[in-house]
């Protein structure tokens, strides 16, 4: 077998490794599907009529979705830091890597694992939010571009938190960290409110950050309200934290004994 595709083979083993693992521990299953579940019915029905957004034709519920979708994209890669931690700690990589398959595998066969779960867990949440009153507004064609490019968000990140497993390596530490970067980004954006509505201070940083250029990116593809330039923002910071995190995680794996 040529290189390439023995190390095509070797993440798609791998890919099926982690996957099963996943299917077997409960505790993924709730993180990753039943926590972006009840914050779509917590803002929708809890919070949603406090929240005033108009130009939306379904109102808040219309605003909320893309925004619970890049919350969930982003929230499910503590999942790849957290495991890849604990076979960090436990010595699963050390013996992964002295087998006879492609190193770049135990990589790879993780961000692919991962893609299948987030695809999976964003379809769910479309799924909820079809139940609770949420519609696509700009059509199918659009649809599918904000689901791929939630997953373009989820794996950028993926790859972020493959840095973080590996150089901290502990999962109480990994857990820690992953709350202190994911939660300011998330909440302090337009996901679940308009940024005018913020102070100025804070309106600055949430105007200018990622995660609220993805999100409105997301929302325009969803119901076809004016890009601007979110879309292009949002790939130039993801090529950006690529360019940045992927040498990082190769060269932290490198050093994992």
């Amino acid at each position: 077998m040529s290189s390439i595709a023995w190390a095509a083979s070797d993440t798609w083993v791998l890919t099926k490794r982690n996957l099963t693992i996943w299917a077997r521990v409960p505790a993924y299953l709730v993180f990753t599907v039943v926590q972006p579940t009840i914050f779509t019915l917590l803002f929708r029905y809890v919070f949603g009529g406090a929240i005033p957004t108009k130009g939306f034709p379904g109102g808040y519920v219309d605003y909320l979705l893309p925004g619970v979708i890049g919350q969930t994209a982003a929230f499910a890669t503590m999942g790849t830091a957290i495991a890849l931690a604990i076979e960090a700690q436990k010595g699963v990589i050390d013996r992964l890597r002295v087998m006879p398959i492609a190193r770049s595998a135990v990589l790879t066969g993780r961000l692919a694992a991962d893609g299948i779960r987030m695809l999976i867990t964003v379809l769910v949440i479309v799924g909820v939010g079809y139940a609770v009153g949420f519609r696509f507004h700009n059509g199918v064609g659009s649809a599918v571009a904000m689901i791929v490019l939630a997953e373009a968000f989820g794996l950028t990140l993926c790859v972020v938190s493959l840095f973080i497993g590996l150089a901290l390596r502990q999962e109480e530490a990994v857990q820690a960290f992953g709350m202190i970067w994911l939660f300011p980004l998330t909440f302090v954006s337009s996901a679940f409110v308009p940024v005018a509505t913020m102070p100025g201070w804070l309106r600055a940083f949430a105007v200018n950050q990622p995660i609220t250029h993805v999100i409105n990116a997301l929302r325009s593809l969803a119901l076809g309200t004016p890009m601007g330039d979110n879309l292009w923002l949002s790939l130039v910071w993801m090529l950006g934290a690529l360019a940045v995190f992927m040498p990082l995680a190769v060269r932290v794996y490198k050093r994992v004994s």
